[in-house]
């Protein structure tokens, strides 16, 4: 039976098949982690395949300190906070209500009305938007270790790895994100 392990070591000697075999078995979860920090499932997917394409790329730097999962979480943590990083440099502002121009005329800006008809079958979703607005108001720091503890389920070791701090470091970092989450979570129980 071939191990992660060996998996690793024929991917560092360049057997794309054994890395294959690596992201067929953590594809999921990089995926998951990527969508909640980025909030949707097209770059959620593109961060992920970056994810993986740049652990390929890096191989050589993995030392086996950690576990390989851990090392790949660190990996695509790191891509998502950059692209957000990147984003939030060029934000743009563009007018509702100005006209579109296009090549041989302008056209005007339609709106889909997106309130829910039956707000029993939207309820679950809404409340998944809020979750994710929640986490996207929150700082990066506090941010990530709601998602890879809460959300991924990694252990305070798991995450100081991820994150190059003291398991001590992790658990009052989520103590304070949790509190700062669950006080902007109420704010939408107090709304009328």
């Amino acid at each position: 039976m071939v191990t992660e392990k060996d998996l690793i070591l024929l991917s560092m000697q360049g057997e794309t098949q054994a890395f294959e075999q690596l992201v067929m078995e953590y594809q999921t979860k990089i995926y998951t982690l990527c969508y909640r920090y980025m909030g949707n499932e097209d770059d959620a997917y593109d961060m992920a395949q970056e994810a993986f394409i740049k652990a390929y790329r890096s191989l050589d730097s993995f030392k086996g300190k950690s576990s390989f999962g851990t090392w790949l979480y660190r990996v695509a943590t790191n891509i998502c906070l950059d692209e957000l990083r990147r984003r939030k440099r060029r934000v743009t502002t563009v007018s509702m209500h100005e006209p579109l121009e296009t090549l041989d005329s302008e056209l005007e800006k339609e709106f889909a009305d997106v309130r829910p008809t039956v707000e029993a079958l939207y309820e679950q979703k809404e409340l998944s938007l809020y979750i994710q607005t929640v986490l996207d108001n929150m700082k990066p720091e506090h941010k990530t270790v709601i998602i890879l503890r809460d959300m991924m389920g990694l252990s305070y070791e798991e995450i100081s790895e991820v994150l190059s701090c003291s398991s001590g470091t992790v658990k009052s970092r989520l103590s304070r994100a949790r509190t700062i989450f669950r006080k902007n979570f109420i704010k939408r129980e107090l709304l009328p």
